[in-house]
């Protein structure tokens, strides 16, 4: 009766699967196209009146640099999944290229809904689509060969392209080394994620036998290290409509900046590699412990 059932929920499936994966490559033929326009857009106007543009680690940030940079949605050999490359750069916008901007953030914005879609209700899918939607676009897939670069790396295909809300006086960039995620977990879900590894292994063991040690009702941590990332401070030329003269935002693909003239504003010019050693103080309302309570999971007790 239940293989009878799971038949029957297999091919309600089919139907929705066929649906969702049409949706996404869809979605994706849309990401591509608006970014050929954009960039189109940019060396027309590039070549007319000239285009403020500057990039951290390319000395003449033309309109091929930016598409290589917008439509740079490959995993590399060894690449870690979690991991995205970034391409920091500035560049001088008019109205029309923003808009330009807001039609390609709209489409990843469209390609990440469906994904989760999938993620959902047909997650098996999600190997068979890093494969198949770059054959999509030869002239994109044609640079691939012998590069390890033939599956798709979903993150980078809908992260959207940063834009500033106003025009700036100036832009500051600095890298920011000490990120981290902190998700609180009980001690009954801490045991089941030693429990998913090897409740026979020796080091398993004695971390059960040390959270079997602490009351149930305690709160726990679990921290993942966030890998080194570009944050800008933007400041207003002139404060916005609800008061406020600046604002922070990480980015990891070229920040375009509203301008009239097609100047960029004043900014630094950061290290091109994050410094190794921490250099911020460590905060004096530090709440967790230094130490790792139990280290195969990441999970730390609050002080």
């Amino acid at each position: 009766m239940q293989d009878d059932q799971h038949k029957d929920q297999a091919k309600d499936l089919q139907p929705l699967q066929y649906r969702l994966l049409a949706e996404l490559e869809a979605a994706f033929d849309t990401i591509i196209n608006r970014i050929e326009t954009l960039v189109q857009y940019f060396r027309e106007q590039n070549r007319e009146r000239g285009v403020g543009a500057w990039a951290l680690h390319h000395t003449t940030p033309d309109a091929d640099w930016l598409r290589a940079a917008l439509l740079d949605f490959w995993y590399q050999d060894g690449q870690d999944g979690r991991a995205t490359r970034s391409y920091v750069g500035l560049i001088a916008a008019d109205q029309r290229m923003l808009e330009h901007v807001g039609k390609v953030n709209e489409a990843k914005d469209d390609f990440a809904c469906i994904l989760a879609k999938i993620r959902e209700h047909a997650a098996d899918l999600i190997p068979e689509i890093k494969a198949i939607l770059p054959f999509r676009h030869p002239a994109l897939h044609a640079h691939l060969t012998g590069q390890g670069l033939a599956r798709l790396h979903l993150k980078q295909c809908w992260r959207a392209i940063p834009v500033a809300n106003a025009p700036l006086s100036r832009v500051r960039l600095a890298w920011y080394s000490s990120g981290r995620s902190i998700k609180k977990l009980s001690v009954r879900e801490a045991e089941k994620k030693l429990l998913a590894l090897d409740a026979d292994s020796p080091h398993v063991r004695i971390q059960l036998k040390r959270l079997a040690g602490i009351p149930d009702s305690e709160p726990l941590a679990q921290v993942q290290k966030q890998a080194p990332l570009m944050r800008a401070n933007l400041f207003f030329a002139e404060p916005l409509a609800d008061g406020r003269e600046r604002r922070a935002m990480n980015v990891a693909l070229p920040l375009f900046i509203p301008s009239t003239d097609g100047r960029l504003p004043d900014h630094n010019q950061p290290q091109p590699t994050p410094q190794e050693k921490r250099t911020r103080a460590k905060r004096s309302d530090e709440r967790l412990e230094d130490t790792p309570f139990l280290p195969s999971i990441r999970i730390y007790r609050y002080r």
